[in-house]
């Protein structure tokens, strides 16, 4: 059976369908196994309304708010990215939401990076990273992404997580439970500290419910990404498939 079959006999819309198997299948190809198509069997086993559509609930010069109404979280985040896309933010926009899950962010960063805004997204989870020191899980895995345009070719992604294993790479056989902890060794309270602080802003919008904050903007300067990849002369570069 295909990806967009198996969606599809969750419930989802062919459009959300096919939207969520590119989702999983760009995963793939750029070695995000945990956010690919070992996902759709975890997301038949998750809780959400399969007709339900995402909406923007407040509006304010430079803050918008949604709620996914019981919409999955991929969805709520393509429907933000659609919006921003075609209106261009001026100076920044942040947008929050409750959005669960969302995938793995690059993918909705490089969508408005194609369309020429520089953006930052980041999205807790459920507590499934402890302290450096042991004890209960306090903090998501909390992953931050950066969309940087490039007017002359592919943008340059960067998608990365304070744990050395993502619960998605648990979930994808990749990786044991005990691997999902802040990575870094004995320099790990860093990472742990960047998890702490990105699900105290996400929670200070949304409250104690998994969610996303997002800042996106129409950069003054964008050559970065295109200086960025001459100089470093065909090497990958972060969020190269």
């Amino acid at each position: 059976m295909q990806p967009e079959e198996k969606l599809r006999a969750l419930g989802l819309s062919e459009a959300d369908a096919d939207l969520l198997a590119d989702h999983f299948r760009d995963a793939e190809s750029r070695g995000k196994l945990g956010h690919g198509l070992a996902r759709i069997d975890w997301l038949a086993t998750q809780e959400f309304d399969p007709h339900a559509r995402p909406a923007k609930t407040a509006s304010y010069p430079g803050f918008d708010y949604w709620e996914s109404r019981g919409a999955v979280g991929y969805l709520v985040l393509a429907s933000i990215c659609a919006e921003l896309a075609e209106a261009e933010p001026w100076p920044v926009r942040v947008v929050a939401a409750d959005a669960f899950p969302t995938g793995h962010l690059g993918y909705w960063v490089r969508w408005l990076a194609e369309a020429g805004l520089v953006a930052m997204l980041t999205a807790t989870s459920p507590a499934r990273l402890a302290h450096p020191d042991g004890g209960e899980p306090l903090v998501g895995t909390n992953p931050i992404a950066i969309g940087l345009p490039n007017p002359e070719g592919d943008p340059i992604v960067v998608d990365v997580s304070p744990a050395k294993a993502t619960y998605g790479d648990v979930l994808a056989g990749r990786a044991r439970p005990e691997d999902v902890v802040p990575f870094g060794g004995e320099h790990a309270y860093k990472a742990f500290a960047l998890a702490v602080g990105l699900q105290g802003l996400v929670e200070s919008f949304v409250g104690e419910t998994p969610g996303i904050v997002l800042l996106a903007a129409k950069p003054e300067f964008d050559g970065f990404a295109a200086s960025l990849r001459e100089r470093a002369a065909g090497l990958r570069l972060p969020g190269d498939a």
